[in-house]
């Protein structure tokens, strides 16, 4: 079961979707990322961004939870301001 909490990719991502794009780009200040939390904490990876989706279920995030995807290579913060996860860059 899916949860509740939205994986936002990077519109410069170029390898293969692991979450439905339905056409829409969202902005940085839609997403207000400058306001993504400073201090950041490591938390263990997971396997695909459907499990981030759901960790509220048993593992519930907080603000400046960062996670590696290792299907694709690619951390994520979560952000609580937006109740999901956005990709690190840089």
């Amino acid at each position: 079961m899916a949860g509740t909490s939205a994986v936002f990719l990077s519109s410069n991502y170029s390898g293969a979707s692991p979450v439905e794009r339905d056409g829409l780009t969202w902005s940085a200040k839609e997403l207000h990322l400058d306001q993504l939390p400073l201090q950041l904490q490591e938390k263990p990876s997971m396997a695909n961004a459907l499990a981030l989706e759901g960790l509220e279920d048993y593992d519930v995030p907080s603000n400046g939870d960062v996670r590696i995807v290792t299907s694709i290579n690619v951390k994520f913060i979560y952000f609580e301001q937006i109740n999901g996860w956005v990709q690190q860059l840089g």
